[in-house]
């Protein structure tokens, strides 16, 4: 798929990766509705972007992705703004052991509801022209990490459903791609939030054990994050794949035994 003309929107889109998908498909020449809960960095964001590209290729919506009815307020409005919607970057997640809750909505039921939102508008028959959806997952989806029991739980979430949506989308014939993408360490706010004890609760005293991690596997900048995006995008051929992106190895892909009943109806 080539991004140029095509409408993006991307959720958690005011900052952090989300900023720089946002960048990233406006440089490749998309349209793009950046949706996030903070309406300051949203507006912030949307500001800066108008300095560097054609304003009315970017849209703010300010929207909470927990909420059912304000996530689908805004497919909506991107629908009518745009007048279509091609790739859908489900991005925003929190990192919070204490409100165990609110991250399993943030991080797992979003990304569900907006790729089922993204299907219903982008699915050849249903009136859509195919499309690409894009969930973020982290390593921390492909292993297990001690001190980040549910941030870690949500992010095998996101690949488990991901990879079985896509096998479901192909046999459906919908035309439309899901992957997804598993960076490791990124200098964004989420990785600040280990040195709050509101953020990480009881398990707030080991802090230190994931700044030695930080310091062995590196801290990526985002950018390189949002060169996967365009990657996935870009290669119609990948199909339920999950990327895994980290300083010592850069953008690879987690390997996987061939399954039974995967083939096309």
């Amino acid at each position: 798929m080539h991004v140029n003309g095509k409408v993006a929107l991307v959720t958690g889109g005011a900052q952090g990766i989300g900023r720089a998908f946002v960048q990233a498909l406006l440089g490749k020449g998309a349209k793009v509705a950046l949706l996030d809960r903070n309406s300051e960095a949203g507006q912030e964001s949307k500001a800066a972007l108008d300095e560097q590209f054609e304003a009315q290729r970017a849209v703010f919506i300010q929207c909470d992705v927990t909420d059912q009815e304000q996530l689908k307020g805004a497919f909506k409005k991107v629908i009518e703004h745009f007048g279509r919607l091609d790739i859908v970057v489900n991005n925003a997640g929190v990192n919070n052991e204490k409100d165990w809750e609110s991250t399993i909505q943030i991080n797992l039921t979003s990304v569900i509801r907006g790729t089922y939102l993204g299907l219903e508008y982008m699915r050849k028959g249903n009136g859509g022209d195919g499309g690409v959806i894009i969930n973020i997952s982290s390593l921390a989806g492909l292993m297990p990490a001690a001190f980040q029991p549910v941030y870690c739980a949500t992010k095998h979430g996101v690949i488990g459903f991901t990879r079985s949506i896509a096998l479901a989308a192909n046999m459906e014939n919908y035309g439309v791609r899901l992957n997804t993408i598993c960076p490791g360490f990124v200098n964004t706010p989420i990785l600040q939030s280990i040195d709050k004890e509101e953020n990480m609760g009881q398990f707030y005293s080991y802090k230190d054990e994931i700044k030695n991690m930080m310091q062995f596997y590196g801290v990526m900048d985002p950018s390189i994050i949002a060169e996967g995006l365009i990657t996935i995008i870009e290669d119609d051929t990948l199909n339920g794949e999950v990327m895994k992106i980290t300083a010592s190895q850069g953008i690879h892909f987690q390997q996987y035994s061939q399954t039974p009943f995967t083939s096309k109806r």
